[in-house]
């Protein structure tokens, strides 16, 4: 059986409009780390604004995480990929079915499982900690229609596995995950979890293309870099990246 974390609290709620949205409200109230789920997300966004399905059985949280060193906050990101592909990994025994997209995405068997967003939480005029969104399809799938052109097709745990979790159950599993990764990255530094990372990164070598505000750019992944940018070979020379939607 997995152990909760040592100073990690959990508030669980019934309906609301996001898990994020309550982080934030919730910040200055909170001692410490603190998971917040919901078993309803009325308002759920991903990147960009961008709506998220948020039906009841998929797992809907973020956890709440006052930072010491807040330039640290994108890194985050990884900290929570990881431990999401452990948590799938030890639900299913086929960790090799999981991939890590960069720079917020778990892929299962080359359908998106899980999604990771990232928001500041400020404490006066000074940001203070960072709200990690997580939202992972358990039991169900947006439909096609809902996918902008070029995205992954959605899939769920359920569906692609057969495995049946509880958004519970998957927590108890995934909070004991982040923190050992969150521990790692303290204690190590941001390298050995980037060399964990690019071990289960998805299509490391291939042709990408990344989505920025005024360009598309289109190379070959060749790494992520030391402070967690996508690295390009392009036909213009190597670009690196800090953030952008990717398409393969």
């Amino acid at each position: 059986m997995s152990r909760w974390p040592a100073g990690y609290a959990h508030l669980a709620l019934g309906e609301v409009g996001s898990a994020l949205d309550e982080a934030a409200r919730r910040f200055a109230e909170l001692s410490g780390p603190t998971w917040i789920t919901a078993t309803h997300q009325t308002a759920a966004r991903g990147r960009r604004g961008r709506l998220w399905a948020s039906p009841p059985g998929n797992f809907a949280g973020a956890l709440v995480l006052p930072l010491a060193a807040p330039e640290t906050a994108a890194l985050r990101s990884f900290v929570a990929a990881l431990a999401l592909h452990d948590t799938f990994a030890t639900l299913t025994g086929r960790a090799a079915s999981f991939a890590l997209k960069w720079p917020n995405d778990v892929l299962l068997n080359g359908g998106k499982v899980a999604g990771i967003l990232l928001e500041s939480l400020s404490a006066g005029r000074q940001m203070a900690g960072v709200a990690i969104g997580i939202g992972v399809n358990l039991v169900e799938a947006p439909g096609a229609a809902e996918l902008e052109p070029r995205a992954l097709r959605p899939v769920s745990l359920v569906g692609e596995t057969g495995i049946g979790v509880s958004p519970q159950d998957f927590l108890d599993i995934l909070a004991p995950a982040f923190a050992d990764w969150e521990t790692r990255f303290t204690t190590f530094g941001f390298a050995p979890l980037r060399t964990a990372w690019l071990a289960r990164a998805a299509r490391l070598g291939e042709t990408i293309t990344a989505r920025l505000p005024a360009e598309e750019v289109t190379g070959v992944f060749r790494a992520v870099d030391e402070v967690g940018q996508l690295v390009l070979s392009t036909p213009r020379g190597t670009r690196r990246i800090a953030a952008a939607d990717i398409f393969f």
